[in-house]
Parts: C-alpha cells; structure tokens; sequence
C-alpha cells in the first residue's frame, strides 16, 4: 500500500469519526453598510437598526458601517445618532467614514472623536465590492 493510500484511508478515518469535517471551512460572512442619507429617519428606522443587529444577531461575522456624504454632517451634529453609533460600536461594527465628505462638511475632528476611522473610502469600499462583502446602501 503507497503512501497516498494510507493518507487518503486516514483521512477518511478520521472524517468519519467526526474529528475532522470533509467540508472546507467557510469564509466570514462580510457585511458592508454604506450610510448616505441625510435623513435621520432612514439612520435610526433602517440603516442603524440592521447594522447594529446583523452584528448581534450573528447574521453576518464581520459588519462595517461608512458614513459617506450627508450621513457625515448628521451624525457630527445628533447625539441621539451618536449614541446609537456608540452601541454598534459596541458590539463589534466597525465603523469608517470618508475623510474627502468629512473635510466638506469640516467634521473631521467631530467623527475622530466618536471613534470612526476617517480615511480615503473609494479604495476600501472598490475592494470590498470585488471581494465577499456584500455591500448594501442606504
């Protein structure tokens, strides 16, 4: 008997033991929201509420929230917004935000404080959209 047999008898041993799966191990599940509006309804109603709870629940591994455009302004001027920022943030999203929109808008220093990470967005969120994320926007 070669040594490919035993190897391949082996791991077929021991699959059906159940010390090892026969399945590949899955790749994180990715979560991109990319926040747009202005609209603080569609922040709290809709945009915050499934990326806070696609985060808690486990509906996806990893979830990242950017604040692009409007959202910027929004979010450096409402607490309530913050505060529930601070409760995604808690669980796990991280949160980014364009710095080219933060600089537009001249809040920069606002949403370094809320501890986004603003940076160049274009490039991430191009990798993001070729890779495994799924990408929704709101």
């Amino acid at each position: 008997m070669g040594a490919k047999t035993v190897y391949l008898a082996l791991v077929g041993l021991l699959v059906s033991c159940g010390v090892v799966s026969a399945k590949p191990p899955e790749a994180p599940s990715r979560l991109c929201v990319v926040w747009t509006s202005a609209d603080p309804d569609v922040a709290k109603n809709v945009c915050f509420m499934y990326a806070l709870n696609a985060k808690k629940a486990g509906w996806f591994d990893e979830v990242c929230l950017v604040v692009w455009g409007p959202s910027a302004k929004l979010l450096a001027e409402d607490p309530a917004l913050q505060a529930e920022l601070k409760a995604m943030q808690q669980v796990g999203v991280v949160t980014e935000a364009c710095v080219a929109c933060a600089r537009r808008y001249g809040v920069v220093d606002d949403l370094k404080k809320l501890d986004l990470d603003v940076k160049g967005m274009g490039q991430p969120l191009s990798d993001r959209l070729k890779a495994d994320w799924k990408v929704i926007t709101f």
